[in-house]
């Protein structure tokens, strides 16, 4: 078989199978015919063909392949030299498609129907020797439908230029895979449409700035290196390539060794996505892209290949291989992230994330330090607190008011010893000093993470690049068709003057309006102030529980001593489960909500998603806490004029010390049970469970079994198994709660950014590890910046601000001390604090039935105490709110004006000392700038002169390989594509 045309051959039982051109323009598999193009060069599987074409004849057969491959023969393992190739071992698989089909008229249980059923895809019965007249069920009539669809877009995935292969549907359902590989003129064509920077073949050296600044990168480099991941981007941070957006025309300037290493294996799989989202199905109602035929059943999954397995004995590496053993994994907890080799292997916005972690990371290690110094200078100034002092004293002996009616007793002040001693840990003037240095601290955050966003963008080549184009969602797509279908009921005259009045009016019947969009607009608003309210309804809910649980414990001796310690604990703990079980709801309805908005594009949804997310998400894991800081114990009232929330439940007051320290205990078992449950447990647990069943329904599913799959897995098989990728949202959500918990009330818990340390230590790795193992390999996405969260980041950082300022001035009670210290107190000290802030109540203006049941102290007491600033009893306005009232308010509202415009003022110096840009950065893009035009003249001036040089000009020289190189770097036009669509089957064996 010498010959160079194409050959009929006859399709033998068992032997590998594919579509003819004819087939595939009309989606019929099953063919007694199969077309084979002439030979080419020959490979590892090349055995049928044995003669030599031309090379454009070779390269027009082998430019398209829609393979169907026999499971029953399946190729030896030891003719697979990979496992992420075609099975000639030559091409790549850049994307895989999976559908699961089922065959006509098969149901679980039955076996397969054998070749003799002829499936087509007009509907007819198939004229094969045994098949019969078959009716088409519902399901056999859907399956049919989808059936047509895929044929129709893989086919324009052909027309397209690109390269498919898959498994013959033998059995009676089942699941395939599609493999696509883009050769080197789709690379080229779509690395020139998407302006993909590559590097050029000038190379300049990186300067560091002056001698001190060399010298202390070096002797840090130097300190660092055992900190350092041994990843081969470390290697050589002093160099880097020219880079040039992809041009054909401008291929002597790219230093190309070898087309199929140009790329890496991100950029093909990101160009391949780019052409499945704008191929158009008009069998699926002219729907674009993958992701609506995914989103309509018609395929089930759509991912780029891991690079191999990552945990595969022997000494071969690869990207994914190195990812795990020198980052995810948590041995390696104390090592630098290789941030390179993860934006390599997956994108630029996974990669920004993970810087973005590190630097957040690396930056609450001196948080962490000053908090843990603020929280020891509590503990060894706390036997010099003046006012926990006078509290324990038993000899001052305060006789204080009962805390709830009948069944409280008078209390002598000093049995809250503990409760005050343990308050001064955190309401001392060094927590002052730590809020000013953490909003400081946010700041310098948020601007070194600028600065690295622009170091990263320079040597990733990020500067400059154009926002690429959107396409709709199919969602949107799908309710523009509802739109147009509604309106069809215009006369087609009507119609076609429409059509002719110009291209604005048809945009504008093509796109929904603010009218279409009102109702889901509606629903949003009613449904997020639901949810605000469903969260205020549970937190008041909690209080409630609060009270009542309070009064009931009251009633018993044995539990009256432990009442505030049981109550608050028992309390918190339902405020963590509520939020857990909140959280994943709330997570679910911003979803659904962003969905009833119909966003056109994927960036639009997932803006309007992060924003109602974090919403309803701060709302829910904040509210309790604000209500501790902000609202407990100020509407309480006085004794004989209590408020109650129901008949003979009064409104429960803070604790002798304050409510800080139990603010403190309500931040701290919130933040640690959402880190250690929602952020470890379930990113850990829920995946494996996920898994785990997938695995059991796959064993469980009749046909689905292969023992030579079983035993030597294809990578497109083992990455199927794995849980698709979701997005960064989750990521992202859980360390923005986080910082807000390190930041808004960092006065009442100065240990915050402690734990918060403890968890991202296991969090990075927690996260790399589910990337690099549990997931599909994600789409490389190329992006600038992380987009809204840093804008949420910004106004979280001056939000806490202000409410720092009011947990000082009006929480603790670091205001009333420097009032009472510098206005009242008789020798400038404390001494006399507690007894300036109790007032007097005269006990037999009590109201009747409120009065405390068989008290001990009946015969005693006059007059009882109570902690606010109230006119005694004696005086003539009685029980009135008294002058120290009115100062301490008065101060308290000063502070938080000057605290806030003080730091907002240090905020901004900050802001402007530091800049966005480092200098050595600027210089380097200037610099850039200036090589690339020098590259360009020289290689300008070193081709003319080519040119001009006759001695060059010969058969197989210069003017030969110029032109070929203007054959290879050529547009490809409609009609090249639709020719090379017309033999999509030609190509040799398997």
């Amino acid at each position: 078989m010498a010959t160079t045309g194409l050959h009929d051959i006859p399709l033998l039982p068992g032997s590998p199978r594919r579509l003819s051109p004819r087939a595939v323009a009309r989606g019929g598999h099953a063919q007694r015919y199969l077309k084979v193009p002439g030979p080419q060069a020959p490979g590892p599987q090349d055995n049928h063909s044995s003669g030599h074409t031309s090379d454009a004849e070779s390269s027009c057969s082998s430019s398209v392949i829609n393979n169907y491959l026999d499971a029953n023969e399946p190729v030896s393992s030891e003719a697979r030299v990979s496992r992420m190739h075609f099975h000639d071992n030559r091409r790549k698989v850049d994307y895989v498609l999976a559908y699961h089909y089922r065959k006509r008229g098969a149901h679980p249980g039955q076996g397969s129907p054998g070749h003799s059923l002829a499936i087509i895809s007009n509907g007819e019965t198939g004229k094969e020797p045994h098949a019969g007249d078959i009716e088409l069920g519902p399901l056999d009539a859907l399956e049919e439908e989808r059936k047509e669809q895929r044929e129709e877009f893989e086919h324009n995935l052909m027309a397209a230029g690109l390269e498919l292969e898959k498994d013959l549907e033998s059995k009676s359902q089942g699941s395939v895979f599609v493999r696509i590989h883009a050769p080197w003129q789709v690379l080229a064509r779509e690395a020139e449409f998407l302006k993909i920077k590559v590097p050029t073949k000038k190379m300049y050296e990186i300067k560091a700035g002056g001698s001190i600044a060399k010298t202390f990168n070096a002797i840090l480099q130097k300190l660092s290196s055992p900190l350092q991941p041994r990843v081969p981007e470390h290697s050589n941070n002093h160099m880097k390539n020219l880079s040039y957006p992809f041009s054909r025309e401008k291929m002597y300037l790219y230093n190309i060794q070898e087309k199929d290493t140009f790329f890496d294996n991100a950029t093909r799989s990101r160009i391949v996505h780019e052409i499945l989202k704008r191929t158009t199905c008009s069998r699926a109602n002219n729907t674009m892209g993958i992701n609506s035929l995914i989103a309509n059943n018609i395929y089930e999954a759509a991912y780029p290949l891991h690079d191999g397995e990552y945990d595969s004995p022997g000494d071969d590496m690869n990207d994914r291989k190195l990812l795990y053993q020198e980052w995810a994994r948590y041995g390696v907890f104390y090592k630098f992230q290789p941030i390179d080799l993860i934006r390599k292997y997956f994108g630029e916005k996974i990669g920004l994330y993970f810087a973005w972690l590190g630097l957040y990371t690396s930056f609450l290690i001196p948080s962490s330090v000053i908090g843990v110094i603020v929280f020891l200078y509590g503990c060894a100034t706390i036997e010099e607190d003046i006012p926990s002092k006078e509290m324990c004293d038993q000899q001052n002996a305060f006789t204080m008011c009962p805390l709830c009616d009948k069944s409280c007793d008078y209390w002598n002040l000093s049995s809250a010893c503990g409760t005050a001693r343990a308050s001064h840990l955190f309401d001392n003037p060094a927590t002052v000093v730590f809020s000013i240095f953490m909003a400081l601290w946010a700041t310098m955050f948020l601007e070194n993470w600028k600065r690295l966003q622009m170091r990263l963008g320079y040597f990733w080549d990020l500067t400059g690049i154009e926002e690429e184009e959107e396409h709709s969602r199919p969602e949107y797509e799908t309710k523009v068709r509802e739109k147009m279908l509604k309106e069809s009921d215009k006369s087609v005259v009507q119609k076609l003057d429409a059509n002719t009045v110009g291209s604005e009016d048809e945009d504008d019947e093509d796109k929904l309006t603010w009218k279409d969009r009102f109702p889901g607009y509606l629903m949003n608003f009613a449904s997020i102030l639901f949810m605000i309210a469903l969260t205020f309804s549970i937190v008041f809910g909690v209080i409630v529980y609060r009270i009542t649980t309070a009064a009931a414990l009251s009633l018993n001796k044995a539990t009256r001593s432990n009442v505030r310690v049981t109550v608050t604990a028992t309390a918190v703990i339902i405020n963590l489960v509520v939020i857990l079980i909140l959280d994943e709801i709330y997570g679910a309805v911003a979803k659904w909500l962003t969905k009833i908005e119909v966003p056109k594009t994927e960036q639009t949804f997932e803006e309007r998603l992060i924003l109602k997310a974090f919403l309803l998400k701060f709302v829910n894991a904040y509210s309790p806490i604000f209500y501790v800081a902000f609202f407990k114990g100020r509407f309480v009232g006085r004794p004989g004029s209590y408020v109650y929330v129901f008949d003979g439940y009064r409104m429960e007051e803070c604790a002798p010390g304050g409510c800080l320290m139990e603010l403190c205990i309500q931040l701290s078992i919130i933040m640690l049970g959402k880190q250690l449950i929602q952020n470890n447990i379930f990113e850990i647990g829920v995946p494996k469970l996920k898994k785990l069943f997938r695995k059991l329904k796959d064993e469980t599913e009749p046909g689905e079994t292969d023992s030579a799959h079983s035993k030597h897995p294809e990578q497109w098989d083992l990455d199927y198994s794995l849980e698709p990728y979701t997005g960064l949202t989750p990521e992202y959500m859980e360390m923005i709660i986080q910082f807000g918990f390190v930041t808004l009330f960092v006065a009442s818990f100065p240990l915050a950014p402690v734990f918060a340390l403890l968890n991202n230590v296991i969090e990075v790795r927690l996260d790399a590890k589910k990337f690099v193992t549990e997931l599909r390999r994600p789409d490389a996405v190329r992006t600038k910046d992380i987009g809204i969260w840093f804008d949420i980041l910004s106004g979280i950082g001056k939000f806490s601000v202000i409410i720092n300022a009011f947990v000082i001035a009006v929480t603790s009670d670091f205001i009333p001390r420097l009032v009472y210290q510098y206005s009242y107190s008789h020798n400038g000290t404390l001494h006399g604090f507690v007894n300036h802030t109790l007032s007097f109540f005269n006990v037999s203006q009590l109201k009747e039935g409120t009065q405390p049941e068989n008290s001990q102290f009946d015969q005693e007491v006059q007059f009882c105490r109570f902690k606010d600033y109230r006119e005694p009893p004696w005086a003539p306005n009685a029980y009135e709110f008294s002058r120290q009232y009115w100062s301490v308010l008065s101060a308290r509202l000063a502070f938080v004006i000057i605290f806030q415009n003080l730091v907002m003022f240090l905020s901004v110096l900050v802001d402007w000392m530091i800049p966005d840009i480092p200098t050595d950065i600027s210089d380097q893009i200037k610099k850039e700038k200036s090589l690339l035009v020098e590259f360009f003249l020289k290689e300008e001036h070193g081709k003319l002169k080519v040119a001009d040089d006759p001695a060059q000009w010969s058969p197989g020289g210069v003017n030969q390989s110029r032109g070929s190189r203007a054959a290879s770097s050529a547009p490809l036009g409609r009609s090249q594509l639709s020719s090379r669509a017309s033999s999509g089957s030609q190509h040799t064996n398997v």
